[in-house]
């Protein structure tokens, strides 16, 4: 079936129905007016997000940007993924064993099948892992993996590999569940129509306008509810909604709170919230002038009003962080006392710090929701303690790379990942993403002992002791916790609420349905 791409002219003007009519030609499902409360089978879901345009890809080892992220999901499998609470759980791997030394790691598989109906077996892992981390290649997944050592590693028979590591490391699991850590047929190198284990199968593919899949009935965990999955296209959030409300759409990705408290009371929409999807912060640089001074950093903790932040920057749709990353995640540490705004306190470490009057730069940048207005409230903030905190609007296509090592101050979020994921790659001396500059050998042992000890207890200890440090000394200031919206047709059931974006039941249409 032909799909239009959908735009906010198109939607609002004579060019809507057109392009409905074309999205509802040959559907063969019959609108429902809420979906029922059991699954049902049958019937073509369509889901809009925004796109990457002509250049998009199915390649699941370059998935990047959402719709990427939740297609690949839906056509592919990896050996784990994040739970709820970012914990990992087994899906192509059926479980795991390390030897004594956490260095080599059995790895048994499922008896899953490609969509070809070939098996997926060892030797298929291992291609997938030297593929992504091929040196001349740049997948995301590969920093993860590199940890791995596959000169080393073996498949024992089809269904078992044995994966070596170039050191013990406890939290292995949270490897394989990586951001884009999928499993490929033994070969595969070409996407243009993709053959994975996922529980749907590829149909038709327009890049930067539409993908359309169909059930796959053989899935190891077991067939899809829908006949058919279509991802549709549309960068502009009026646009998604707009698609919705017309029928166009069943499921509208990422709506803003403002969308969201707009169409509360309309019975044709309902909003699914997903709580602590999204880490809001600010980074302050702790190895240079003025964040180098401990007093200045707690300063700057304690004039932060977080209940303002997320009333005003998230709409309410969100709530306060602790100066800590993964609220409500695994291994959190929630026995630390919850901060509050103490402007009398701040005051007096801004003057022992000799810091009133002090001008201090923001950067920030149309690169994310809610940063350009983070820093003006925040700037409001900090001018009740004597601190004259100055917007700097940055180049929104390289603001990430140029705040990993330029200025003092910046806006930053993060999306979900295990708390283990988020030290390893922001907050170690060795970090190669490490936008606050935190260099602590003390810290970097603590790690060590976390991720090398087999006990869960030693390991629950180094966590909490870790995050105890930062709490009190560290450079990110975690003001709050947004939660992802997204918007459905009353007819879809099966949505999760519980699953912050980028874990496995966040965008996850084999366990949906129609009514």
């Amino acid at each position: 079936m032909p799909a239009a791409r959908l735009t906010r002219r198109g939607l609002l003007g004579g060019a809507a129905a057109a392009v409905s009519a074309t999205l509802l030609a040959g559907c063969g499902d019959s609108p429902a007016d809420t979906a029922s409360d059991q699954p049902r089978r049958g019937g073509r879901l369509r889901a809009v997000f925004a796109g990457g345009g002509a250049q998009e890809t199915l390649d699941p080892h370059l998935a990047n940007l959402f719709n990427e992220a939740s297609r690949a999901k839906a056509m592919f499998d990896k050996l784990a993924d994040y739970g709820p609470d970012v914990s990992i759980r087994p899906r192509l791997a059926s479980g795991w064993e390390p030897d004594a030394g956490l260095t080599r790691w059995r790895i048994t598989l499922r008896e899953a099948t490609f969509h070809d109906g070939g098996p997926v077996r060892a030797a298929d892992v291992l291609y997938s892992y030297a593929r992504i981390t091929d040196p001349k290649r740049a997948f995301r997944a590969r920093a993860s993996l590199e940890l791995i050592d596959l000169r080393a590693s073996r498949a024992v028979d089809d269904r078992t590999v044995e994966l070596a590591l170039r050191r013990p490391f406890a939290e292995f699991p949270n490897v394989l569940a990586a951001f884009g850590a999928y499993v490929v047929p033994e070969g595969a190198d070409a996407f243009d129509r993709p053959v994975g284990s996922g529980p749907f199968a590829f149909d038709a593919f327009q890049p930067g306008r539409s993908l359309l899949l169909k059930r796959y009935a053989d899935h190891w965990d077991g067939a899809p509810h829908l006949d058919e999955l279509e991802y549709l296209v549309a960068n502009e959030e009026s646009a998604r909604i707009n698609a919705l409300l017309g029928g166009q759409a069943d499921y509208a990705h990422d709506v803003t709170p403002t969308t969201a408290r707009t169409y509360a009371g309309d019975a044709r929409v309902r909003i699914t919230r997903m709580a602590n999807s999204t880490m809001q912060a600010l980074a302050m640089k702790v190895d240079r002038p003025p964040f180098d001074n401990r007093d200045l950093r707690e300063a700057m903790f304690l004039l932060t009003d977080r209940q303002q932040l997320v009333d005003t920057v998230l709409s309410g749709a969100g709530q306060v962080g602790n100066d800590l990353f993964g609220k409500g995640y695994e291994h959190y540490a929630d026995d630390i006392a919850q901060r509050v705004p103490d402007l009398d306190r701040a005051r007096f470490l801004v003057d022992r710090a000799g810091a009133r009057g002090l001008r201090i730069p923001l950067d920030t940048a149309p690169v994310a929701s809610g940063f350009v207005e983070t820093a003006s409230v925040f700037a409001e903030q900090a001018r009740q303690v004597g601190l004259t905190v100055e917007a700097r609007s940055g180049n929104k296509d390289t603001y990430w790379k140029d705040i990993l090592t330029g200025g003092v101050l910046a806006c930053y979020r993060s999306g979900a990942m295990p708390i283990e994921t988020h030290v390893s790659q922001r907050l170690l001396s060795t970090s190669t993403t490490n936008a606050t500059r935190w260099r602590r050998p003390d810290f970097d042992a603590l790690y060590a002992r976390a991720v090398s000890s087999p006990d869960e207890q030693t390991r629950r200890q180094a966590y909490g002791d870790m995050q105890r440090v930062l709490h009190a000394e560290g450079g990110f200031l975690v003001w709050g916790f947004a939660d992802f919206l997204v918007a459905t047709s009353p007819r879809v059931g099966g949505v999760s609420a519980a699953a912050p974006a980028n874990t496995l039941d966040w965008a996850r249409f084999d366990k949906v349905w129609l009514g």
